[in-house]
């Protein structure tokens, strides 16, 4: 028969190896997350919410909050990933400053309200509005036409207000807003590479506001410990700590790439979180 001692022995146990395994998929998570920030410009918010959104029910997080958990710190992760990917893509001279420059500003300013006003957003329709955009693009994308020539990249308030858009929907999403930036960019006629790689600028001041905005509306919300605001720190840490080492690799292979062959996989990814978000919307009915 197990004694009292034992069985708290066994109950120690299994809690460090249960820990020690979220650590490794978080640390796996990030991983990918940063191979493909440095790959598509992208930064694989969209990806790692729903799955820390799993990891967190384990946490002792209630349901309300989990959701909100996993986009704060998605969001958050996005400025250490995004620096680690940005140097690499301005070794190589891709990144598009001008562009960064003029959608910064609107990107700080959506990112922020966005992330203060994200709970009261209806969350069905806005998933079905996203998949549709998000499979409308990548359809684009695949057909391989060629973006019509719209000269230079708009004025001070037409990139003001994009950047309004994409700090705005990025927060709301936790994501790092390549899947508006980059096809924009594109249609802009900015070659592929530069897309990807001034997307990933335009990452950091999207998780910088948006991490502030999270802040401040988690502030005073009873959550457990090891956060701040809505920002779980433990798995903040692991996915940066892998992120920022793989975002090199991917700008890497970015550079490699065909022009046409990343186009290719930056739609096909597209595609998936299009039929990701469709399938959430339905979900939530």
């Amino acid at each position: 028969m197990m004694t009292e001692r034992h069985r708290r022995g066994a109950l120690f146990l299994s809690r460090v190896l249960m820990d020690a395994f979220t650590i490794a998929l978080l640390l796996a998570l990030g991983a990918f997350a940063g191979f493909a920030a440095g790959l598509l410009g992208v930064g694989g918010g969209m990806l790692m919410v729903p799955f820390m959104t799993m990891l967190l029910s384990a946490q002792g997080f209630a349901p309300e909050q989990i959701i909100k958990v996993a986009i704060a710190t998605s969001l958050t992760t996005i400025a250490f990933t995004s620096i680690s990917s940005v140097r690499a893509h301005h070794r190589r001279g891709a990144v598009r400053w001008d562009a960064a420059r003029a959608l910064a500003p609107g990107i700080l300013i959506g990112s922020l309200l966005a992330a203060q006003f994200a709970g009261a957003l209806p969350g069905r329709l806005l998933a079905l509005g996203f998949g549709l955009f998000l499979g409308f693009s990548a359809i684009k994308m695949l057909a391989g036409k060629p973006p019509q020539a719209e000269g230079s990249l708009p004025s001070a308030a037409g990139m003001f207000g994009m950047g309004g858009l994409i700090g705005a929907l990025s927060a709301v999403l936790g994501a790092g807003g390549g899947f508006l930036t980059v096809p924009f960019l594109v249609k802009r006629s900015v070659p592929m590479q530069q897309a990807v790689a001034t997307s990933a600028a335009c990452g950091f001041p999207i998780a910088l506001a948006g991490a502030v905005g999270y802040v401040i509306s988690g502030w005073s919300v009873d959550l457990p410990a090891g956060t701040l605001g809505y920002i779980y720190v433990p798995a903040l840490a692991a996915i940066s700590l892998a992120s920022v080492l793989t975002a090199p690799l991917g700008a890497r292979v970015a550079h490699a790439l065909p022009t046409q062959t990343l186009k290719r996989v930056f739609a096909a990814l597209l595609l998936a979180l299009a039929v990701y978000m469709l399938f959430k919307a339905w979900a939530m009915t």
